[in-house]
Formats: C-alpha cells, structure tokens, sequence
C-alpha cells in the first residue's frame, strides 16, 4: 500500500462526501462572493498545509477572473495593499477559525466583519471555512504532505 492509498474516503464514506458536497451547493446558493470564497478557501488551504487544495483554488481562483497579483500575497495579506477591508476582515477570521490554538477572543475579529457583511453572510463565510477545514484533512489524511511534496519535487527534477 502506497501513501497515496492510505485512506480510500469514496469507498468508505461516500454518504459523508455526498453530505459534505449537498453543504458546498448551499454556499453556492448563499449568495457569499465567489472571490471572498477562494480568497478564504485559499488561505486556509495555506495555512493547513494542503498542496493540493491550494493548487486546486489558485486554479480555480483564476479561472472565476482573481488577479496574480491578488493570489500571491494571500500568504502575507497583512502587509498587501491589495486587500478591502472586507477582504482582510473575512481573511482574518479564516486565520482564527482555522488555527484555534491561536484563537482567544473571536469578539473584535468579528466586529471588524459585521461592516461589510450581515448575519446571514457572515454564517455562509464560517460555514465555508469549517468546509474547507474539512476537505484539506481529508485530503492530507488520504494523500499525505510526504508524498505530495516527493512528487512536486520529482516533477520540478
């Protein structure tokens, strides 16, 4: 068994990924901006180590019109001009809500949000952020970062 099949989740769990698909319709259906979605998609796929998801949402990022410019410095998005105040408020609450061992007080995070987006907005944007949190361990669970990394590497070679 190679780590590309540690975990088979289509075969074992495909009620589970057809529910977790049904959630990603709704969002489609929420009305929350595409680009606050891949931005945020995006940067938590970042932050959790997804090589896979962060290449799945760059392309797809592009595909729906986002800027290179834009996508490069979602990493470092405190210090890139390039950002609303909107964008950086949904960017920061993707941070907290994906890296909870950092996270003390979720009140000035979201009060910085509640200015450019209302209540149900702000519900469809945590919503995706706990999707997206999903779908990367479930792709680093089945994948794994080792083999990921040997295989860009192998193909940079």
């Amino acid at each position: 068994m190679t780590q590309f099949d540690r975990i088979h989740f289509i075969s074992n769990m495909r009620d589970a990924l057809k529910a977790f698909e049904g959630v990603e319709q709704m969002l489609d259906a929420s009305g929350l901006s595409g680009q606050l979605r891949h931005l945020l998609k995006l940067r938590a796929s970042q932050m959790n180590g997804c090589a896979y998801c962060v290449g799945l949402h760059t392309r797809e990022a592009r595909q729906d019109g986002e800027t290179d410019e834009r996508l490069d410095y979602v990493a470092v998005w405190r210090d890139a001009d390039c950002y609303s105040a909107a964008e950086r408020a949904v960017l920061a609450w993707t941070e907290a809500l994906t890296d909870l061992d950092q996270t003390r007080s979720l009140d000035e995070l979201h009060n910085a949000l509640t200015p450019h987006f209302g209540e149900a907005e702000i519900a469809a944007m945590t919503t995706q952020i706990a999707m997206i949190n999903v779908w990367n361990r479930l792709q680093i669970a089945s994948h794994g970062r080792q083999t990921q990394q040997s295989e860009m590497a192998s193909r940079a070679a």
